[in-house]
């Protein structure tokens, strides 16, 4: 009796023990699975977050990018921008220059005004006089080229009275003129200088011949050109016959 009391009392004992740890375990597996959909509802929370994070980082980049892009495209337009007004710069300050200098032609033209407003002429009046003054310079060197001749012809032709009258009066060549015969004409006893009036020859004026340094004989000079001149051969002073070539000096 007392064996089945103490079976009866294990076997309650066991039971409430085991009760005991059911009701513990199943608390344990209630306080496991409310952890674990607590920590999957945060993973997935978490991984909803990452996945938005990386797109949101994903968007940042590509805005990145374009405003890197058009950072260098600012930067490339800005640079142009600068060369345009670097370009500008200098237009305006050569333009500055050309106003500054037009304006001192404009100046200098106003005061040149007046001064043909006060002689109380017409433009049309002023073009004529210049022209007038242009046909009085033409006619007046034409008219000096005409004296110019008539002085030579008047020479000349005093040169041909001279020689009719037979004049004997002796003229004095220039210090230190010299010439070569360049020709020899032995008929008529004359011969042509390479010196004329271009020289200071004047007619009737006697030159010395010379060859090697040695007298040939003399030459009156008989007319005168602009670079050459005709002397007749004298033949009270002939050393030897005249030739090309030989040298005359005063």
């Amino acid at each position: 009796m007392l064996l089945r009391i103490c079976l009866i009392i294990a076997i309650l004992g066991g039971g409430g023990v085991v009760a005991v740890n059911f009701v513990m375990v199943k608390k344990a597996i209630e306080t496991t699975i409310a952890e674990r959909e607590d920590q999957k509802t945060h993973r997935e929370a978490a991984e909803k977050e990452l996945a938005s994070t990386k797109k949101t980082l994903a968007d940042t980049k590509t805005k990145l990018d374009a405003t890197t892009k058009t950072l260098a495209q600012t930067k490339s337009e800005l640079d142009s921008a600068n060369g345009k007004v670097a370009d500008l710069d200098k237009k305006n300050s050569d333009l500055t220059v050309k106003l500054k200098s037009a304006e001192d032609k404009r100046d200098g033209l106003q005061a040149e005004l007046g001064k043909w407003e006060q002689l109380h002429l017409t433009p049309e009046q002023v073009i004529g006089i210049q022209d007038d003054l242009k046909k009085t310079k033409v006619e007046i060197a034409g008219v000096n080229a005409e004296n110019k001749l008539l002085l030579a012809k008047r020479d000349d032709l005093q040169e041909q009275l001279d020689r009719l009258r037979g004049t004997n009066e002796v003229v004095v060549e220039p210090l230190g003129l010299k010439g070569n015969v360049v020709a020899v004409d032995p008929k008529y006893g004359f011969v042509v200088l390479d010196i004329g009036k271009d020289k200071g020859v004047l007619a009737n004026g006697i030159m010395m011949v010379a060859r090697e340094g040695k007298l040939i004989g003399k030459v009156q000079i008989a007319r005168v050109d602009k670079t050459q001149s005709v002397a007749n051969i004298l033949p009270a002073w002939s050393r030897g016959e005249v030739m090309e070539r030989d040298q005359v000096l005063d």
